[in-house]
């Protein structure tokens, strides 16, 4: 989708450019619109910027530093965050899309075959991307071109790095399966860090959980007798 003219006016184009790499990582969803976001966090910026002159004493000084805050904070709760989530889903489906696909390869040469018989057989959030390139393909694009646009739409560096070494492969004539299997594995011990990476941080969370929750029922329990027995005198 083409940003509105009135936003090209007033953002600068590095912004734009930007955001529509953004947006296109999240072109999965056709609900993600760039002119809706731009003009919701600008109209958001604004009024909280008006509020903070009017609610506040020193407004002059605060309102300034919570618009830039959540000028900030709109792009990451509504943006970031939502291409984080999309990256880990994608790089989990990935390891199983890519494992096949080795295998279909053993047996068929042609790699947008391949690729078409692998996306039958699978449905998940990188097969629907790939469905994506092949239609790309079939319109006119050639399967280099529809997987340079493809990595486009993957914000994940681990699956774009794949991606790479199967257009590599498959323009030099090298083994493309050999690449996969190097590639996969990589995501494989990948995913095992990221998993142990959490549990390494579980016990954490829990100690802070803990203290919240038991910290307050402590309090009550030694200060609670002090209290009534100063009530009842």
């Amino acid at each position: 989708m083409k940003v509105n003219k009135f936003f090209k006016s007033i953002y600068p184009n590095i912004t734009i450019k930007n955001l529509e790499n953004k947006f296109l990582y999240l072109s999965y969803d056709k609900k993600n619109n760039i002119n809706l976001f731009l003009g919701l966090r600008l109209s958001l910026s604004i009024l909280v910027f008006i509020l903070s002159l009017f609610i506040f004493k020193n407004g002059y000084f605060i309102a300034p530093i919570l618009t830039i805050a959540i000028y900030i904070l709109f792009e990451y709760l509504f943006l970031d965050l939502k291409i984080r989530k999309r990256a880990k889903i994608i790089e989990s489906d990935s390891i199983f899309f890519f494992e096949v696909l080795s295998l279909t390869i053993q047996s068929e040469r042609n790699l947008k075959l391949c690729i078409e018989t692998t996306c039958n057989a699978i449905d998940s959030s990188i097969s629907d991307e790939f469905k994506i390139c092949l239609k790309e393909v079939k319109l006119g694009k050639t399967l280099t071109e529809g997987l340079v646009d493809l990595m486009q739409r993957i914000p994940s560096k681990s699956v774009c790095n794949v991606i790479l070494n199967i257009i590599e492969a498959n323009e030099f004539g090298n083994s493309i399966e050999g690449a996969l299997i190097n590639q996969v594995n990589y995501l494989t011990d990948k995913r095992i860090l990221d998993i142990k990476s959490n549990i390494n941080k579980m016990p954490m969370k829990i100690s802070i959980i803990s203290v919240l929750l038991f910290l307050p029922l402590m309090l009550i329990l030694i200060i609670g007798p002090i209290i009534i027995n100063y009530i009842l005198g």
